[in-house]
């Protein structure tokens, strides 16, 4: 049996970045090498129901021992994969113990340094032990964090067989980060009363709103003709996809908005003057102020192709998730479970509106409420990520309260 920051720095060595718009479904082959290395633990720990389905969805169960009450049957859901934005790629972590409140050098051939006048909520950390990067990937705490917690519960039920609970559901997902949103966990099969993910950030969050969410895809045909005798004939596909992109409001933008407020980000601009591709993501808690965002993106393309023709332009948008808390909203009870857990172990808890989504936020949808938790993480999706030991640990505690309140 492992300690959860055993199993963390276990699973980080795993590249399982995904990749969008893949064919398949897990979208790269790292997280089918982790899925199977997840088989074999559950498998080695003598968990019953254990599964891995065609496409690397994992799944186990340790049965109640409660025999002379009905428990319900509780799920915890973590993803395997890592995000698009950074590489996970050979990840060198390492833990920087008993920290003091400078600066962290994490690459000094690259002078690329964790440091506190960056973040200042690193000083919230004094004394604690920070899992970090080498300044050259991401650390992966996105969502390998959430699947060391889980199994650092898994390994404390099986070590103290006088824990009581009831049946305790485990799923590991694929490609969360491209919108695959649990797809093809089966939620029948799977057998959880509820559940929740362990995805979420600083200790003491917890989620139950998150975006509705949707992509926008843009290309754009341009015409090349030579500099020199380009003048009303050229059509440069990057001076039109800039010009798109100058009607976006400034002040709604990842980098301008918090809390509440949505945005349109553009992720990706590939360009030369013949054609341009822009890859957007269009982001709201509020249904209305969603779909009127879509709206806007329809308006701004086709004015431009009432500029400079219709064959000019292509657009396709795609919903990818919505606001689980319209459907969580009849089921608060499991939200007060886990607002319970973190009272019990002092951990002051810190409700927000989720700024992305998570496997939960589907699953909520189809008819598992799968609320989301901490799993302690700051700097997600980039080489500045880095963890506390000591809050991975709580969030391995965070689960076994739940349970232990659940068999109460």
């Amino acid at each position: 049996m492992y300690t959860t920051l055993e199993h963390f720095l276990k699973y980080v060595k795993y590249d399982t970045q995904s990749r969008e718009n893949a064919d398949t479904v897990p979208s790269t082959p790292g997280q089918w090498d982790l899925a199977r290395e997840m088989v074999r633990e559950l498998n080695d720990r003598g968990l019953s129901d254990v599964n891995i389905t065609e496409h690397a969805y994992v799944t186990g169960c340790i049965k109640s021992n409660i025999a002379d009450k009905k428990v319900p049957a509780i799920g915890f859901i973590a993803h395997m994969d890592t995000a698009t934005e950074a590489s996970g790629k050979d990840v060198k972590a390492r833990v920087e113990v008993n920290y003091q409140g400078g600066d962290v050098i994490l690459n000094k051939d690259l002078n690329v340094v964790l440091s506190p006048n960056d973040f200042a909520f690193m000083k919230n950390y004094i004394g604690q032990d920070l899992v970090v990067t080498d300044g050259t990937t991401l650390l992966g705490a996105d969502n390998k964090a959430g699947m060391a917690e889980i199994m650092g519960m898994v390994d404390y039920v099986l070590e103290h067989p006088e824990f009581k609970h009831g049946d305790i559901k485990v799923a590991f997902t694929p490609d969360e980060e491209v919108s695959e949103l649990a797809k093809g966990l089966d939620i029948e099969k799977f057998g959880a009363d509820f559940a929740y993910t362990l995805d979420g950030g600083p200790v003491g969050e917890l989620c139950y709103e998150n975006f509705n969410a949707a992509s926008a895809d843009i290309k754009i045909h341009g015409r090349s003709v030579h500099p020199g005798t380009a003048k009303g004939l050229m059509l440069s596909a990057v001076t039109l996809g800039h010009e798109l992109l100058s009607m976006l409001p400034a002040n709604e933008t990842p980098a301008t908005t918090e809390k509440y407020e949505g945005y349109y980000h553009c992720l990706e601009f590939k360009a030369d003057c013949e054609n341009a591709a822009l890859h957007f993501i269009i982001r709201d808690h509020d249904l209305n102020k969603f779909n009127a965002r879509k709206e806007f993106i329809k308006k701004c393309v086709d004015w431009m192709r009432d500029k400079y023709g219709a064959e000019r332009f292509e657009l396709e948008i795609k919903d990818q998730y919505y606001n689980m808390a319209d459907k969580i909203k009849d089921h608060m009870e499991v939200v007060d479970m886990a607002l319970n857990a973190m009272r019990e172990l002092n951990i002051e808890p810190n409700i927000i509106p989720m700024r992305g989504g998570t496997d939960g936020a589907a699953l909520t949808w189809r008819g598992l409420p799968t609320p989301n938790l901490f799993t302690g993480g700051h700097n997600y999706h980039g080489r500045f990520e880095f963890i506390p030991v000591q809050a991975m640990e709580l969030g391995t505690s965070m689960a076994l309260k739940i349970l232990e309140l659940a068999a109460k």
